[in-house]
């Protein structure tokens, strides 16, 4: 799919309240999530970033009220069009690696030949062409999360929605990660959730930090350096704004 066939999504002036509560997550509520590129969304903990994701990713079902405007730039259902990874990168414990990436196409209709020739192949792109008969329980966490990206790549579908999933990992897997994530989502329309402000800046084609009760979102201006960044000074300098600003939820 060339990247004038990537879907973009733009959200206006959206609210977000779960059923059970009075009080919105989400109010005034404006973003443009950009065709092909990297969306980061940064925020505290609780601030609302995670039910944004799982909103667009059709995981609410009837548990929430949405109102404002959601849009697309095609005619395709939006949760047709989702691949969504998850913090944990819940892996069947009792699956070989291959067949936990093979999981979304179990009742589909591609030939089981097919679907393990492309899980393979898929395997090999993250440097896991060894380790398909492995059990999760045999892999490090860096490899339980290589086989999730694997699996979300399996999918092959044009927008990837990520929610922390390199959050529990070391700094040097964390960093290889995300580089790795980076090349194999190339065109891919892609919304990254994450508390890490440095990895937001690696990232980020298109960068907000989510603040405020409810909470709202702002835009802020990204280096103009090519991601995945390496932390020059202009990085460093918009980590310490980014900072200074989640600080103030915290008063």
């Amino acid at each position: 799919m060339s990247e004038l066939q990537q879907p973009s999504i733009t959200i206006r002036d959206a609210s977000l309240r779960y059923n059970e509560s009075q009080l919105s997550v989400l109010q005034s509520l404006n973003m443009d999530i950009p065709a092909a590129q990297w969306t980061c969304i940064l925020g505290r903990s609780g601030c609302g970033k995670s039910s944004l994701l799982r909103y667009l990713a059709n995981l609410l079902d009837n548990k929430v009220q949405w109102s404002g405007q959601l849009s697309i730039n095609c005619n395709i259902k939006l949760q047709e069009q989702v691949a969504y990874m998850a913090q944990q990168d819940l892996l069947m414990p009792w699956l070989s690696v291959l067949d936990n990436v093979m999981l979304s196409e179990q009742f589909g209709v591609i030939k089981k030949a097919s679907q393990q020739e492309k899980a393979q192949q898929l395997l090999a792109q993250v440097g896991l062409a060894d380790k398909a008969h492995y059990l999760p329980q045999q892999l490090s966490g860096g490899m339980r999360q290589r086989v999730a990206l694997a699996r979300t790549l399996m999918q092959n579908k044009p927008i990837v929605l990520m929610d922390e999933p390199f959050s529990a990992l070391d700094a040097v897997t964390r960093y290889r990660l995300q580089n790795l994530a980076h090349q194999l989502l190339k065109n891919k329309t892609v919304v990254l959730i994450t508390h890490d402000p440095q990895e937001a800046i690696r990232l980020a084609d298109q960068l907000y930090i989510m603040q405020g009760q409810p909470a709202f979102a702002e835009a802020l201006t990204v280096p103009t350096t090519s991601s995945p960044r390496k932390i020059d000074a202009q990085c460093a300098l918009l980590q310490q704004t980014i900072i200074e600003r989640l600080e103030q939820d915290y008063e």
